[in-house]
């Protein structure tokens, strides 16, 4: 894995090539599901393009205000997770939302661009606003998100924005915006985004749930000791109807193998066992004893870097304020480059 040292040069600040933004809400710890859709993109990624990696806090606090100190809490905790899984600071920069006053005063800008009902008809605010249960007590933070996302896609020049499928119209309304803007300033100063969708998509949960989510509890973190991981294999969905070792099993939907597709190595001795379990003969047993292995395997180097790193926060920290100090003074030239194109600068 690359190193998480600091570099004084970092070539994600100076480097021509296209830029991508990319980020989590820090509400808890980041799980197999954000390394299968997000996480080893990223490390790949940082390879040829100029990538920014958001910890998203003042997003986070939209439907966590509540507890604040969670999300301060977790920002460093997902910040180890990105280090421990290969994301370089060297290649990369990582970078805390809250701490960059820019990205909200574009937010206020650009909520002049759009209208309520239009954010209320976002497929994604809907669908968000319908799982969180909020009805029509909807925080008008939540509400705005798109604003909001715009913000930072913007700030940063960002061309490309991985994202599931279920956040394409995400990325869509923040080109509304960058459209409307430009065509009222009569210029091109906001440059629009691309979505990236990952050709693998969301990892489900180990109880069958199409979404793996910390707030179901169906999850295996990246952080999770050997026996958090043993103790989850059990739990993990297979085929209800293999009642029997004699009987043919179910390859699809069946999570055990949705998670070895995704993290077994051996694809040739994994054909097999399929095959074996398809025409019978295979207990789920042998199946989830092969699943456990593979993602011990997988885990271990991870849980022992973050180890390492978590000897020293000090470190860490300082690497998100390098980081941050550095995405500043891209957001800062976004902005002061909005307000000159408004004929909002006086001084």
């Amino acid at each position: 894995m690359s190193s998480p040292a600091t570099s004084a040069a970092n070539p994600a600040a100076t480097s021509p090539a296209p830029i991508i933004l990319t980020g989590d809400r820090p509400t808890g710890p980041l799980h197999l599901g954000h390394y299968v859709g997000s996480l080893r993109n990223r490390v790949t990624y940082q390879r040829d393009y100029r990538q920014f990696i958001m910890l998203a806090d003042a997003q986070a606090l939209t439907d966590n205000m509540d507890d604040p100190a969670k999300v301060q809490r977790n920002v460093i905790e997902v910040a180890l997770d990105y280090l421990a899984t290969g994301i370089d600071p060297a290649q990369s920069t990582i970078l805390i939302q809250s701490q960059i006053p820019e990205l909200a005063e574009l937010t206020f800008y650009y909520l002049n661009l759009v209208t309520v009902a239009r954010l209320e008809r976002n497929p994604t605010v809907k669908e968000e606003i319908r799982l969180r249960g909020f009805e029509r007590d909807i925080p008008a933070g939540f509400l705005t998100y798109p604003a909001s996302q715009a913000a930072d896609i913007t700030a940063f020049k960002a061309v490309l924005v991985p994202v599931g499928e279920d956040q394409v119209p995400m990325i869509e309304q923040t080109n509304e915006i960058v459209r409307r803007f430009n065509r009222i300033v009569n210029k091109e100063v906001l440059v629009e985004a691309k979505a990236l969708v990952p050709e693998i998509g969301r990892l489900p949960g180990i109880d069958g749930k199409a979404k793996m989510s910390k707030s179901l509890g169906n999850t295996i973190n990246l952080s999770a000791s050997a026996d958090e991981v043993r103790a989850a294999v059990k739990k993990v969905y297979t085929d209800p109807l293999h009642l029997r070792v004699a009987d043919p099993g179910h390859i699809e939907g069946n999570i055990a193998f949705s998670y070895l597709d995704a993290f077994d190595p051996e694809k040739d001795a994994l054909a097999e066992m399929k095959a074996h379990y398809q025409r019978g003969g295979l207990a789920d047993s042998i199946v989830k004893a092969r699943l456990e292995a593979v993602l011990q395997e997988f885990l271990a180097p991870i849980r022992a870097r973050r180890a390492e790193l978590e000897k020293d926060r000090g470190h860490v920290m300082q690497i998100l304020k390098e980081g941050t100090a550095r995405a500043r003074e891209v957001a800062a030239q976004t902005a002061d480059d909005v307000k000159r194109a408004m004929g909002l600068s006086y001084f």
